[in-house]
C-alpha cells in the first residue's frame, strides 16, 4: 500500500468510527504501530484529523454520536491519568464529592488519596465499585435507568437524589467545552442531572481530555459562567482560554 493510499485509509477509518486506537489502525494498516503514529503526526498538522494519546479522533467541531466505551476507555489514557491525579488534589477530607459519570470522572475517583475520609455520591455505578471497599469512604449512589458502557444512572430517581444533596466539590465529565456553546453532552437525561449536580455543589470542576476542547456535542449543559474551572490535560485553543476567562472560569493544565 502507497503511503498517500493508508493515509486516506486511515481518514476514512477515523471519520467512519470517530475514535480509533492507534494499535487498531495497525492491525487493520499491516503496518507498524510505529509507522501509524507518524502518519497520525503528519495528518493532525494538516488539520484532517485529531491526534490523541493512543490514536486519532475525527476533528470536526459537531460530533453527534459518542464514541463507544471501549474506545473511550483506552484512548488518550495517559492524559485521563494525569487529569484524574489533578482532579484528586483538589479534595480535602471531610467533603462531600460528586463524581459524575465517564471515564475521565472514573479516573479522578482512583486517584482519590488513601488517606481521604469523607462522602463521596455518583451516579456511575463504576466509580461506586471502585470506592465501596474504602472503609473511610461513605459512598452514595442514586437510583435510576443504567445506560450500559458507562454504567451511568439517570432519571427522575437520579434528579430527586442530587437535588437534596449540596456537595463541596464536584467534578464532571463532558461530551465536549467549546468557547461558545459551552458545556455540552450526548445525552439528555443525564443533562439534566448534571445541572442539578452544577445548581447544588459550591465548587464545579470538568474534566476533559485535550480531545473534548472546541468539541460540541448535541446537548447543551451550560454556559462556562457557571462553571468554577475546567481541568484538561494541554493547553486549550486560544478562543477557549478567553472565554473561559471572561466567564470567570479558570482552566488548569494538569502536568
Amino acid at each position: 500500500m502507497l503511503v498517500v493510499e493508508r493515509h486516506d485509509r486511515i481518514r476514512e477509518l477515523v471519520d467512519t468510527r470517530r475514535v480509533i486506537s492507534t494499535d487498531d489502525l495497525a492491525q487493520v494498516l499491516a503496518v507498524s504501530a510505529e509507522t501509524v503514529r507518524r502518519d497520525l503526526l503528519l495528518l493532525d498538522g494538516q488539520g484532517l484529523l485529531r491526534r490523541v494519546h493512543g490514536g486519532a479522533m475525527a476533528c470536526a467541531a459537531h460530533v453527534g454520536v459518542e464514541p463507544p466505551f471501549a474506545d473511550r476507555e483506552t484512548l488518550a489514557s495517559s492524559a485521563k491519568s494525569v487529569i484524574g491525579t489533578f482532579a484528586a488534589g483538589l479534595v480535602t477530607s471531610g467533603q462531600t464529592v460528586v463524581f459524575d459519570v465517564g471515564t475521565t470522572a472514573a479516573a479522578a475517583a482512583r486517584s482519590l488519596p488513601a488517606s481521604f475520609v469523607g462522602t463521596v455520591a455518583t451516579c456511575s455505578l463504576l466509580v461506586a465499585a471502585q470506592l465501596a471497599e474504602r472503609p473511610s469512604v461513605e459512598v452514595l449512589i442514586c437510583g435510576g435507568r443504567v445506560r450500559r458502557g458507562d454504567l451511568a444512572v439517570s432519571n427522575a430517581q437520579a434528579l430527586s437524589f442530587f437535588a437534596d444533596l449540596h456537595a463541596d466539590v464536584a467534578f464532571l465529565g463532558c461530551g465536549g467545552v467549546d468557547a461558545e456553546a459551552g458545556l455540552t453532552d450526548f445525552y439528555p437525561d443525564e443533562v439534566a442531572t448534571r445541572r442539578v449536580i452544577l445548581a447544588n455543589s459550591a465548587l464545579s470542576y470538568v474534566l476533559a481530555d485535550s480531545s473534548k476542547l472546541s468539541r460540541v456535542a448535541p446537548h447543551r449543559v451550560c454556559g462556562l459562567d457557571q462553571l468554577s474551572a475546567v481541568i484538561t490535560d494541554r493547553r486549550p485553543p486560544v478562543a477557549l482560554q478567553r472565554a473561559a476567562e471572561r466567564a470567570g472560569a479558570r482552566i488548569h493544565t494538569a502536568a
